[in-house]
C-alpha cells in the first residue's frame, strides 16, 4: 500500500502557484538596448536664476563676469569648441603644402561668401562679443564669451553689431531669463543661417521651433525633443559637426541616428539589407523645406541693379537674384562622412564646370559610404579672371559693398584682411555647395516605399542609379558592384 503525499508539500505547492499566478499575464519589459528613448541623455534639473543674479549690468562682458562666479571653468571650455573659433584643427589636404584649417572665420562659401572683414554683421551669430577689437584681441578674453547668446531667453535677449548685445537690451532681465539651450536659442543662429529663414539649410528653418510630429518626429508631437538630446554636450563640447567647415571628421564627434536606434530596427528584413548602402536619412527624410521654402540658388552678379524692388525670395538689392522652393526632394551621393575636396581661400576655380566648395567623399567601392540625401545650393559668385581664384569681398560696414554697390572697391577692401591677391579684373562664376540633410524626419509611415527609389511599371524612380555607379536599379542588377 502507497503512503499518501504528505499534505504539507501539497499546501507548498498550492502557496507557490499562487505567488505565481499574477506573473501569468505580466508583460516583461523589452530591452532597454532596443529602446530608443533609453539613450537619450538625462538632463539635470535647472535653477531658476531669477533670484541668484544680482546687480546692474551695462555691457555683455558683465554678465559673463556675473556667470563665471559660479561657473569658473564655462568659458575656457567654451573657447575650446569650433562655437567659439569658428575654425578646424590645422591637418593637411592633398592639394595644398603645409597645414591648413577650415571655419567661417577664414575660408569662403557660396551664401553670403566669407566672414572676413564682416565681423560687425556676421558676428551676431557669434558665441561672443567685442569683435570690433580684432579677432587676435577678440578671441584671447575669457570676458568675451556671450553666456547669454546660449542661455538666455530669445525673447529677452539679441545680439547686433560685433556681436555685442543688440541696443536697448536689458541684461539684468536677460541674465536671470538664463535656462538650459532650447531649440530656440540654437535655431536663432541656425535656422537662419546664411543671411535669413531657410537660406542655407534646407532641412532646418523657423518652422522647426514649434513644429508638430508630421514636420519632425523627434522634435514635434509627443517627444517634444530639444537639440541637445541628438547634439549631446560634455563641457561645451557639442556633438555634431558639418562637413562644410570641415575636411575631415571623427566619426566621434558626429551625431547618428545609431545612438538611439540600436538592435533591429525593422521588422521586414529586404529593409533591413539595405542598411549597409543606405543611410537612415534618405528614406526617413523623403524631402526638406516642408512648410518654409529654402533657397536653391544666389546670384551675386545682379546685386547692385537700380530699379528693382526688393523681395526677401526672388531679388535684394546688396545681395542679388535668388530662387526659392518648398518640398525639395533632395539630392543623392555616396557619402562616407567627410568631404573629397573642401575649396580653400585662394585655390583655383575650376576650368571646366562648376567650382565646387564642397563635394562629399564616397563611392560605391567605398564599404564606409552610404547613399545619403543633400541639399545643393548654387551660386555664382565673383572670381578673380588673372588670378583665377574666388575673391572674398568686404560687403557690411563703412565703404563695403552694401553702401558704395562698387565690386572693385569691396575686394581691394578685403586684400589686407584676407591676405588674397586681387588683380583688379573681376567675373562672376557658378559653385555648388553641398549640405547634409539630417533634420525633417518624417514618421515611419510616410518613409519612402520601394518604388520611390526602384522602377515599377516603367515609372523611373528618384535615384540616379547611373550617377551612383549601378550598372542599372539595383533590384535588376543586384547589390553594389
Amino acid at each position: 500500500m502507497k503512503k499518501p503525499f504528505p499534505a504539507w508539500i501539497l499546501g507548498l505547492l498550492g502557496i507557490f502557484l499562487l505567488i505565481l499566478a499574477p506573473f501569468a499575464y505580466y508583460q516583461w519589459p523589452k530591452s532597454t538596448n532596443d529602446d530608443p528613448a533609453a539613450h537619450l541623455p538625462i538632463k539635470a534639473v535647472h535653477v531658476d536664476h531669477v533670484d541668484i543674479v544680482k546687480g546692474e549690468f551695462k555691457t555683455g562682458q558683465d554678465v559673463t563676469r556675473a556667470c563665471l562666479v559660479c561657473h569658473p571653468d564655462a568659458a575656457a571650455e567654451l573657447m575650446r569648441t569650433t562655437h567659439w573659433t569658428w575654425e578646424s584643427k590645422a591637418f593637411n589636404v592633398p592639394w595644398r603644402e603645409g597645414p591648413v584649417t577650415i571655419g567661417k572665420i577664414n575660408q569662403i562659401n557660396n551664401f553670403c561668401i566669407g566672414s572676413q572683414g564682416n565681423e560687425n554683421k556676421c558676428m551676431s551669430c557669434h558665441a561672443g562679443y567685442g569683435w570690433e577689437a580684432g579677432k587676435q584681441a577678440q578671441q584671447a578674453n575669457p570676458e568675451n564669451v556671450d553666456c547669454l547668446a546660449c542661455h538666455a531667453d530669445p525673447g529677452s535677449y539679441g545680439k547686433g553689431v560685433f556681436g555685442n548685445p543688440a541696443e536697448g537690451v536689458d541684461l539684468l532681465a536677460a541674465a536671470r531669463s538664463v535656462r538650459a539651450t532650447t531649440r530656440e536659442n540654437c535655431g536663432k543662429c541656425h535656422f537662419d543661417g546664411g543671411g535669413g529663414n531657410g537660406v542655407k539649410h534646407g532641412d532646418l528653418d523657423e518652422s522647426m521651433y514649434f513644429p508638430d510630429q508630421a514636420l519632425d518626429v523627434h522634435m514635434g508631437g509627443k517627444h517634444n525633443m530639444q537639440c541637445s538630446a541628438c547634439h549631446t554636450t560634455s563641457k561645451h563640447q557639442i556633438l555634431g559637426r558639418l562637413i562644410a567647415d570641415n575636411y575631415t571628421i571623427d566619426p566621434r564627434e558626429q551625431v547618428s541616428c545609431e545612438q538611439c536606434h540600436s538592435g533591429k530596427v525593422h521588422q521586414d528584413e529586404r529593409i533591413s539589407l539595405h542598411l549597409s548602402a543606405v543611410a537612415c536619412q534618405t528614406c526617413h527624410i523623403p524631402a526638406m523645406a516642408l512648410e518654409d521654402p529654402t533657397k536653391l540658388t544666389w546670384d551675386w552678379s545682379k546685386a547692385g541693379q537700380q530699379g528693382r524692388e526688393d523681395d526677401h525670395f526672388s531679388y535684394l538689392k546688396i545681395k542679388g537674384e535668388f530662387t526659392f522652393d518648398q518640398n525639395v526632394k533632395p539630392e543623392y551621393r555616396w557619402f562616407n562622412g567627410n568631404n573629397e575636396y573642401r575649396y580653400l581661400l585662394g585655390d583655383k576655380i575650376s576650368e571646366d564646370g562648376p567650382t565646387y566648395i564642397n563635394k562629399p567623399a564616397g563611392s560605391i567601392s567605398d564599404a564606409s559610404a552610404k547613399i545619403f540625401p543633400f541639399k545643393v545650393h548654387v551660386a555664382r559668385q565673383p572670381y578673380d579672371t588673372v588670378n583665377r581664384h574666388l575673391l572674398q569681398p568686404v560687403t557690411s560696414g563703412k565703404d563695403g559693398f552694401w553702401t558704395t554697390f562698387d565690386w572693385n572697391k569691396s575686394f581691394e577692401m578685403a586684400v589686407p584682411i584676407t591676405g588674397l591677391a586681387y588683380s583688379g579684373q573681376y567675373d562672376f562664376t557658378e559653385t555648388h555647395m553641398y549640405w547634409a540633410t539630417t533634420h525633417m524626419v518624417q514618421p515611419a509611415k510616410d518613409a519612402l516605399q520601394c518604388d520611390a527609389c526602384h522602377s515599377a511599371a516603367g515609372k523611373p524612380g528618384r535615384m540616379d542609379w547611373k550617377a551612383l555607379g549601378y550598372a542599372g536599379d539595383p533590384i535588376e542588377w543586384g547589390g553594389r558592384k
